[in-house]
């Protein structure tokens, strides 16, 4: 057993200090209050049970202080091991983030139907490091690889359109994915690139970014996101926004290419059930796996001093008004 905030243990110096205060009071007190010619009748009567009782309160009260200070300090055990698989898979979600993430052909949007989907693939992979990368007319990593699940949701959540220039640099995305997986030494390194569009911005061509990824070893699934044909978008009028139809623009055959030269897949989702099963399929495909023999296994071990506190507590008011109705 260990404790996680040892330095909490120097709390204990203030019961030490309490019963030394209480000896010392004791002790002061210890005077005769009438003189008498022997004390022979006193002896041989011995001592009163109240006489012994009335310390056993403060006996109680001090027990619960030191079990409050060993339960604070949080005794943990990590005596027991267990042997853990491991993906050993690190995975950076590239995501476009043009404004035409906004069409409505996904519920309620493109943008937040991948957002919802993501997150759910996020938490079905517990042991991989995640990252985000967001691209629209140019890239950021909006989280590096982590195993941080709630700070990655949460990030994830964040994820918007409007924050940078608007524009589908598709190969910028790639390589800013790719630069955050080169130095990884993970066992597989993948891309998991969604857009909706044409590449028409950025200073890297996208087969060129897909060139650097197979060059890290990075595979990348590519997924086109949008209906067949038309899909409603938001577009602002003199009335105010309305919902118009507008034609969907997808460069398939270059997010093939970039699935093919890395090794990865491509897919096509026309709505959020699609979507979730491309992810579900992803889920599959990338099962590599090891195992990590000496995973720790931290057991809390306060609750049993704190219990044991609570009852010297309960103890002590127990004992103060029984002996308060005793004469």
């Amino acid at each position: 057993m260990f404790f996680e905030y040892p330095d909490l243990l120097w709390l204990l110096v203030v019961p030490a200090l309490l019963v030394v205060h209480y000896l010392y009071m004791e002790l002061r007190h210890r005077r005769p209050h009438m003189r008498v010619s022997t004390v022979v009748p006193w002896n041989a009567g011995g001592r009163s049970v109240l006489g012994v009782l009335r310390h056993l309160p403060f006996v109680l009260r001090t027990a619960a202080l030191c079990l409050i200070v060993v339960a604070i300090a949080r005794p943990r055990s990590s005596s027991e091991f267990e042997r853990r698989d491991t993906e050993g898979i690190d995975i950076i979600f590239a995501m476009d983030v043009s404004t035409t993430m906004l069409a409505r052909d996904f519920t309620p949007d493109r943008v937040s139907a991948a957002k919802d989907i993501a997150i759910n693939f996020i938490a079905d992979r517990p042991y991989d490091r995640m990252g985000i990368v967001v691209f629209a007319g140019e890239s950021y990593t909006q989280c590096p690889l982590t195993t941080d699940r709630a700070t990655l949701i949460n990030l994830m959540k964040e994820v918007q359109t409007d924050l940078i220039e608007d524009g589908t640099a598709i190969g910028n995305g790639l390589a800013t994915a790719v630069a955050r997986l080169s130095e990884s030494d993970a066992l597989s390194k993948v891309v998991i690139l969604l857009t909706d569009g044409v590449n028409n911005r950025g200073e890297i061509a996208p087969l060129t970014a897909a060139e650097i990824a197979r060059t890290y070893g990075v595979r990348v699934y590519t997924i086109g996101v949008g209906a067949n044909g038309v899909a409603p978008y938001p577009v602002m009028t003199p009335w105010g926004v309305e919902v118009q139809n507008v034609k969907v623009e997808l460069d398939e055959e270059l997010l093939k290419q970039i699935a093919s030269t890395t090794g990865g897949k491509y897919f096509r989702a026309t709505d959020n059930t699609k979507l979730a099963e491309i992810y579900s399929e992803i889920n599959k495909m990338e099962t590599s796996r090891t195992t990590v023999d000496s995973f720790p296994v931290y057991k809390e071990k306060f609750m049993p001093f704190a219990v044991a506190a609570l009852l010297c507590l309960l103890l002590e008011l127990v004992m103060k008004l029984l002996m308060r109705r005793l004469p």
